[in-house]
């Protein structure tokens, strides 16, 4: 482990996360973490990363606070998509079959006019797909189509969203 990596992941997770300014924590995430962030994107309070670079998030985007990323696979986020409280998305795991406890990672996409509810739980290598929406406790472990709306552990899809989405988010808060 090289020292100055963890110093950096600790000075993100444990302190710029709890910086009440959207504009600097944004400066930090794009500077020190290699983050790609888009305009009019928002990353609340006391959100945690795996490590610098293999995070990008879209145009207008919102993750709400307490959110986790294990971003060591890669974590793509579109436009105008809404990440709720508490959600934690994984890259990387381990291959319980293999007697040397190999890791493996695998990246997460989620696509345009998502919505990710409170609490949700995405695993490696899932796509979610464009105007999909995933419940509140949900565990992802499969792709999601477009427009569905999944619920459950594991999500399974419980019906269809309206394929007509046109919005722009634009929710920042002062001292989130």
């Amino acid at each position: 482990m090289n020292f100055f990596s963890e110093l950096r992941l600790y000075i993100c997770n444990h302190l710029v996360s709890k910086i009440p300014s959207h504009t600097f924590r944004l400066w930090f995430y794009r500077v020190f973490m290699k983050f790609s962030i888009g305009k009019k994107a928002a990353i609340f309070l006391n959100c945690s990363f795996d490590c610098s670079g293999s995070f990008k998030l879209g145009n207008n985007s919102v993750i709400n606070s307490k959110c986790r990323f294990d971003n060591r696979g890669g974590v793509i986020i579109g436009d105008n998509v809404s990440v709720s409280q508490n959600v934690i998305i994984l890259t990387a795991d381990h291959d319980m079959d293999s007697i040397t406890f190999e890791g493996r990672t695998n990246k997460v996409v989620i696509e345009d006019y998502a919505w990710i509810g409170t609490r949700a739980m995405i695993l490696p290598g899932v796509t979610i797909g464009r105007g999909a929406v995933v419940a509140a406790g949900a565990i992802v472990s499969k792709n999601v189509t477009p427009f569905s709306v999944v619920a459950g552990v594991p999500a399974k899809v419980i019906k269809n969203r309206n394929k007509t989405v046109n919005y722009t988010l634009d929710y920042r808060r002062l001292f989130q």
